[in-house]
């Protein structure tokens, strides 16, 4: 038996092969054959060395086989707000956008996962429902300090908390000093703090945001209140040991001392979202509730410089904070800022929103990929997931990044008819979606409950 022969043997009961002149591997670009078996990546060839299998799939000039997408940032709101959002309709909406993994924030359903009982119910709700894979944070609230431990235990990815009232009184907001004392908690089994960094003071002291004006909601939630809160988040980290990760950056503000942390070895993580880099409050209309969300969209300027800091490496990753809600809870006939439910409903859409701000930049679709795949997987130590290599689950996307859609809110496959982007001409279609080495059919779901580190 030669060489060649033993090769095409030992890749013989491939379950599909995947072949193409443009595949976004950890090589960056290139032309190749990926084999998949038992819904993993077991072989990535050279394009023309035939790898057989029982099922071949051919990409046109037009496409990229690229990792699946990791989401970290989604309220799904079920169970208990469902009428929000669902496991369902949730995962079909992140699966047509290329997202193979979302992580679940632990408030909005009800009960919140504040313990093991709730994320029990949680899962519960979850169970046959799913089309992509999902896992959970925990919630850190006064008084569940007890709970941290049963709850890492069981498999959540780090524990969320708020430094200012969540929105939803079920789900109430820590102090600074109730924030450290649950990070030398976590230290001691190397979990992470996942934060809400407003700050209640400085918000306190804002002006309200009544009234239909965008400019007066955006003066309610200065930067400052995010800056205060970030570098209480930074000390705090600092002195403890913990690890700690800055939710939804907004204020370019924050960005110098965040760069300063990180060259000092304060173990700290950043995220912003396809709003905060897609969106300007110039460009806001009055009574435009959509666009509501906390902290706010900001102005041209700091848009910019959120792009250099993702682009410097200061902010290490893009995830939605999709936070949808019931149409009537957005106030749209009134348009009242100070009123209406604050979250943008985008699971979808992100890498095509991306997709067309980076294009536009000269930014490469390798970058915006890493940022969208592998480093959230990274951020929740999905060892498995985020790219296109060997041993690595095979969850990928099929996308035509020189494609243009214009978005139509009925298409969407979230629940709630209602997005800032209804309209928006984007570039960039995700043409399919693969889970584990199998087409993703919007009916049949075939997604998994994950626990951290696979326990």
């Amino acid at each position: 038996m030669t060489a060649d022969t033993r090769e095409q043997s030992n890749h013989a009961d491939l379950d599909l092969v995947v072949r193409g002149e443009r595949m976004l591997t950890t090589a960056g670009i290139v032309a190749r054959e990926i084999g998949i078996r038992d819904g993993r990546i077991v072989a990535i060839e050279p394009l023309g060395s035939g790898l057989p299998g029982a099922e071949i799939v051919e990409l046109t000039d037009e496409q990229v086989m690229i990792p699946g997408l990791v989401d970290t940032h989604v309220h799904v709101n079920e169970p208990g707000r469902t009428e929000w959002e669902g496991f369902d309709s949730a995962t079909r909406a992140a699966a047509a956008g290329g997202v193979t993994t979302l992580i679940d924030m632990p408030l909005n359903s009800i009960p919140p996962t504040v313990n093991v009982a709730a994320l029990n119910a949680k899962r519960e709700a979850a169970s046959g429902k799913l089309h992509i894979d999902v896992g959970f944070w925990g919630g850190a609230i006064p008084g569940n300090t007890g709970d941290l431990r049963g709850l890492h235990d069981d498999g959540v990815f780090g524990f969320k908390c708020f430094l200012l009232h969540s929105g939803v009184d079920e789900f109430p907001h820590l102090d600074a000093d109730e924030m450290e004392e649950d990070m030398r908690v976590l230290v001691g089994f190397d979990s992470m703090m996942i934060v809400h960094a407003e700050d209640s003071r400085a918000i306190d002291h804002a002006p309200t945001a009544e009234g239909d004006r965008y400019s007066r909601f955006l003066a309610s939630r200065p930067r400052g209140a995010e800056n205060v809160a970030i570098a209480e988040v930074i000390e705090r980290a600092r002195w403890t040991g913990a690890r700690a990760h800055i939710l939804h950056l907004s204020s370019s503000d924050a960005l110098p001392m965040i760069a300063t942390a990180k060259r000092d070895g304060v173990r700290i993580t950043v995220e912003t979202c396809p709003h905060y880099l897609t969106l300007l409050a110039e460009e806001i209309p009055n009574g435009a509730t959509a666009f509501k969300c906390c902290p706010p969209i900001r102005e041209a300027s700091n848009r910019e410089l959120l792009w250099q800091g993702l682009i410097d490496g200061t902010i290490d990753c893009i995830v939605s904070d999709h936070s949808p809600s019931t149409i009537d809870l957005k106030d749209v006939e009134n348009g009242d800022f100070g009123v209406a439910w604050g979250g943008v409903a985008s699971l979808q859409l992100g890498l095509s929103l991306i997709w067309t701000e980076a294009k536009r930049r000269g930014v490469a679709l390798t970058r915006v990929i890493d940022w969208m795949a592998a480093k959230p997987a990274e951020l929740a130590g999905l060892n498995n997931k985020g790219k296109i290599a060997l041993g690595y689950d095979a969850d990928f996307a099929i996308f035509e990044p020189e494609s243009a859609q214009v978005v139509d809110v009925h298409k969407l496959h979230h629940r709630n008819p209602i997005t800032p982007y209804d309209g928006r001409a984007v570039a960039g279609v995700v043409a399919s979606t693969w889970l584990r080495g199998t087409k993703i059919d919007f009916t049949t779901p075939r997604g998994r409950m994950l626990r951290r580190g696979g326990v």
